[in-house]
């Protein structure tokens, strides 16, 4: 999984649709059902890691203005 859009697609799959309206809450609920998933052993650890660090990584994005961390320095 490289982006969000991957993460979505994946979780498409299992009949999750998640828009909320808010970029961090949705990419919040992504990560919650992922999780979800994960527990219910629906996805594999190898998904599960991937899924989990690209939304943690938009998260960090999100919350730095939605600005790359490579453009801060």
């Amino acid at each position: 999984m490289n982006n969000v859009y991957d993460v979505q697609q994946l979780l498409k799959k299992f009949g999750a649709f998640i828009y909320v309206g808010n970029r961090t809450a949705s990419l919040q609920m992504m990560l919650a059902e992922v999780t979800e998933l994960w527990d219910h052993k629906l996805i594999d650890s190898k998904e599960y890691a991937s899924a989990r660090l690209v939304l943690l990584g938009a998260l960090r994005e999100e919350e730095n203005g939605g600005i790359g961390l490579w453009l801060k320095n």
